[in-house]
């Protein structure tokens, strides 16, 4: 992120140098250099005034979770998918430690709970490495996982709505079919090119760890000091944990899966064909549903979701810096005139596959940084003349929903166990990211193109 948000600076201002030193500008109409100067300090006010925006839209949908969570919906979505997950998982014992780990990972993206599913990324990881006969080098299992996880299914893009709402969208939960249908298309070909992709990249090359004792199925790993830290930093990860615990972490029957993922993919042609007629009823429903299912749970709903609010809030304020940073960028770039020099070279190609110049940005961003793309499609939907809920509104919003930040995600999460060989994880997550942005081209051209 470092390098695209200095380029993307030296572009505006070197853009603006070259239009100041030789071109001639128009009586009354501010010089090159004059209109950067003015849209960098612009946009770095419009920055904090969409932060505060957000805060209300945040603290709802955060609310609502809270509620949910503590329920134990995260445990019922544990307990649902574990029978596939030792499916997909054959290396990992159904009663290791990081298989644990890795479904409510994958439940808590699902719901969008990014603060609960990063630690226990982070976790599943140090779990895996322990199943590892060659430090340093990624299993199987390990490449399976964090390609799934760079595209799992999302159910509910929190987030992407909040915003959509504060940007005065009329739709905001418009996106939900899109969404789904991007992102299932993503992880089935996550699932497909990670198995595919395995055999052409053996680890049997790797120098094999026969000292290390705890590279066996039955070892019970130490929690290691970096995923206690994370734990420490995420009341969300603790309260996760013991909704599974009372669940008795026990998988419901296979069947009970399979059914589940027939409903899911149901849900696809159902939102699609009626996408439009549903979608007011998405955030009213959401709003009773959470709230009825919480109360019916024993949950005290308004302490609860008091207590998700505030951390609403505290995401509103943490964003703020991330926002001014690429919001300044971009403003720049947009007044020095490279945005449309961009636009005028490219956009035309571009637009005969759906994909607008003006959302290309957003789809290059995605899998490098997600608070740079966050501010990208704030940045996008927010102009008047794009606004939410046009074509290019909802495309940047389902992009923004159902893909992750591929390169941060293989960056941390490798990182916290030191694997430097990651064979075939980057091929499969960048081809998940290509399907799911097709996908996701595809599903918005029919609703809304």
């Amino acid at each position: 992120m470092n390098a695209i948000f200095l380029a993307i600076v030296l572009v505006a201002f070197g853009t603006a140098a070259w239009r100041e030193l030789f071109s001639i500008a128009a009586d009354g109409v501010p010089s090159p250099m004059q209109a950067l100067s003015a849209a960098t300090i612009a946009s770095a006010g419009e920055a904090v005034t969409l932060a505060i925006g957000l805060v209300g839209a945040l603290a709802l949908f955060l609310g609502l979770m809270k509620v949910a969570e503590a329920g134990g919906l995260l445990a019922i979505l544990a307990r649902l998918i574990r029978p596939l997950m030792t499916r997909l998982f054959r290396d990992v014992p159904a009663e290791h430690p990081a298989m644990g780990a890795m479904v409510l990972n994958l439940s808590a993206n699902a719901l969008g709970l990014g603060n609960a599913a990063t630690p226990f990324g982070i976790r599943a990881m140090q779990e895996l490495d322990k199943l590892n006969p060659r430090p340093g080098t990624a299993t199987d299992a390990m490449a399976l996982f964090l390609a799934i996880n760079t595209s799992s299914v999302t159910l509910l893009p929190t987030a992407v709505i909040a915003l959509r709402a504060s940007a005065g969208s009329s739709d905001p939960a418009g996106i939900l079919p899109t969404t789904l249908f991007a992102s299932i298309c993503g992880t089935v070909a996550a699932v497909a090119t990670a198995f595919a992709l395995a055999r052409f990249f053996p680890a049997d090359d790797a120098p094999l760890a026969d000292a290390r004792p705890d590279a066996r199925p039955d070892a019970r790993p130490q929690v290691q000091p970096e995923a206690r830290g994370a734990d420490a930093r995420s009341a969300d990860v603790a309260r996760a944990e013991s909704s599974l615990a009372e669940a008795g972490a026990v998988a419901w029957p296979f069947w009970a899966s399979v059914l589940a993922l027939v409903a899911l993919a149901a849900l696809v042609p159902i939102t699609v064909v009626g996408g439009r007629a549903i979608s007011p009823w998405i955030v009213p429903a959401l709003v009773a549903g959470f709230l009825c299912f919480g109360l019916l749970r024993g949950v005290r709903v308004y302490e609860s979701f008091v207590e998700g609010a505030k951390e609403g809030f505290e995401v509103a304020v943490r964003i703020i810096p991330y926002l001014v940073a690429i919001l300044v960028a971009i403003g720049m770039l947009r007044a020095s005139g490279a945005l449309d020099a961009i636009v005028g070279a490219i956009g035309g190609f571009t637009a005969r596959f759906g994909l607008p110049a003006e959302a290309l940005p957003m789809a290059l961003l995605r899998p490098l940084s997600g608070s740079g793309a966050y501010g990208v499609m704030a940045s996008i939907i927010g102009d008047p003349a794009i606004g939410p809920d046009s074509y290019v509104g909802y495309l940047v919003s389902t992009l923004q929903g159902s893909s992750e930040t591929t390169f941060y995600v293989l960056a941390v999460y490798f990182g916290a166990v030191q694997v430097r060989r990651v064979r075939h994880t980057l091929v499969a997550a960048l081809v998940a990211d290509f399907v799911a942005v097709a996908a996701a081209v595809a599903a918005c051209r029919y609703l809304f193109g």
